[in-house]
């Protein structure tokens, strides 16, 4: 099965929707009638730096997850499941047609709004760290006004409190073994703590007045980690209390594997949400098997080494060698049913790729063939049948880089400065550190 994410505040950036303001005009249009400002020249100029301001940043990425959820309606295939995490949950529910965009985009502007009023407050993320750890080292240094507002991974958590709070208590933290990182969010305000209640009661008043429609698929809640239900009035409740109480992010992602997902899919202007999800995955993957009862079965064998699958093997050789030189990093997370359609509006993509494409197999690829033939699986499942290049095309390409390393701490200090966890200063002191 399978889900599509929306990220949230912290994702924004000058330039998100380049490519697809021109494809949906009409969005951006009604965006424009509601928010009363250009919402594209916000978006790709980010004038007077309003990017980082919550009252425009919260809208600014619900309008181009929206554009990228129009783009996967014509791109992907159906979703099984949607979530998003924080302000990408009314992306998500969107989706699945709890309300119009328009209705979505007040809530999100008035939602920014109220939360950006609250102030004398920040955020920090701690990564390397157990809950228990970090709730044990609040509590034994009196941090009582700090509390975890994203449970983002297994050892991924933000914090949110008082700035001083959070000033006093970072060097503890730096100081705690294991530790790999504390570092500031992107906000403004102690979002998703109890500091936060006047504004999630001044919302519930907004809420009341909105009319909430049937889920068409179902959309799991930060709050609860668990899909919403049917009522309506609970939608509403659950939407309120998200602004001051924690965004479950591992419980969600952990339901949703449960349930049978295997295809994580994140539309939005990064992929901090792919690499946490992998984290959870990897962490639920490692885990080990409950106690045996005391009729015990027999200790499970290890599975034996799978022998190799070409097509997935081409599948990401096409992503790595063939996309990556092209569009950057975010290829490796390209969903290999997605369409080439989102790389340009132009044919010249074809063009371009055909020719990396024929560089990298060794042999002529024609446009026409990329064009006919547009995402990584099609194209892949398309090279198997030519003999000309199947035998080449299936080699296991060089492992990624990261694999290269044995040390699992070095590994996680990689992935967090990958990911925009920490800076490459940071990343570098830190291995520097473990050596």
């Amino acid at each position: 099965m399978r889900c599509y994410v929306f990220p949230g505040q912290g994702t924004q950036k000058k330039g998100m929707g380049r490519s697809l303001f021109g494809r949906f005009p009409d969005l951006r249009r009604r965006a424009d009638r509601v928010l009363g400002y250009p919402i594209e020249e916000l978006c790709l100029e980010n004038p007077e730096r309003r990017l980082s301001d919550t009252a425009y940043a919260q809208p600014a990425i619900y309008v181009v997850n929206a554009l990228h959820w129009s783009a996967a309606q014509e791109d992907l295939p159906p979703a099984d499941f949607l979530a998003g995490h924080s302000l990408g949950e009314y992306s998500a529910l969107f989706a699945a047609g709890a309300f119009d965009f328009e209705t979505g985009l007040t809530l999100v502007r008035r939602r920014a709004e109220l939360m950006s009023q609250v102030s004398g407050g920040a955020m920090a993320a701690v990564v390397g760290l157990s809950e228990q750890i970090v709730q044990e080292t609040l509590e034994q240094h009196g941090a009582t006004g700090v509390v975890i507002a994203n449970y983002n991974a297994p050892e991924q958590f933000v914090l949110s409190g008082s700035r001083e709070e959070l000033a006093r208590i970072k060097p503890v933290f730096e100081q705690v073994e294991g530790v790999r990182g504390f570092v500031p969010v992107r906000v403004s305000g102690p979002f998703h703590a109890p500091a936060m209640a006047p504004a999630a009661d001044r919302f519930r008043s907004l809420l009341a007045s909105v009319e909430v429609g049937e889920l068409r698929t179902p959309v799991i809640s930060n709050v609860t980690g668990r899909p919403f239900g049917p009522d309506a009035q609970e939608v509403r409740d659950l939407l309120a209390d998200q602004i001051a109480r924690p965004v479950r992010w591992t419980d969600c992602i952990r339901y949703l594997r449960d349930a049978g997902v295997s295809a994580f899919t994140e539309l939005g202007e990064s992929k901090v949400l792919t690499s946490l999800i992998d984290r959870i995955t990897t962490a639920m993957d490692a885990a080990p098997d409950p106690a045996p009862d005391a009729e015990a079965k027999p200790a499970r064998q290890p599975a034996e080494e799978p022998a190799p699958d070409p097509r997935r093997a081409l599948i990401e050789r096409i992503k790595r060698e063939i996309l990556q030189p092209e569009i950057g990093d975010e290829a490796l997370a390209f969903d290999e049913d997605a369409s080439f359609r989102q790389l340009g509006l132009n044919s010249i993509i074809y063009v371009r790729l055909a020719r990396r494409a024929g560089t990298v197999l060794g042999v002529p690829i024609k446009p026409d063939v990329i064009f006919q033939h547009r995402s990584c699986a099609a194209l892949a499942d398309h090279l198997l049948t030519r003999d000309d290049i199947a035998g080449a095309a299936a080699l296991e390409a060089s492992p990624a880089p990261l694999r290269e390393y044995r040390d699992e701490r070095v590994t996680a200090l990689l992935r967090d400065c990958a990911d925009g966890t920490l800076t490459v200063d940071r990343t570098i002191e830190a291995i520097r550190a473990l050596a």
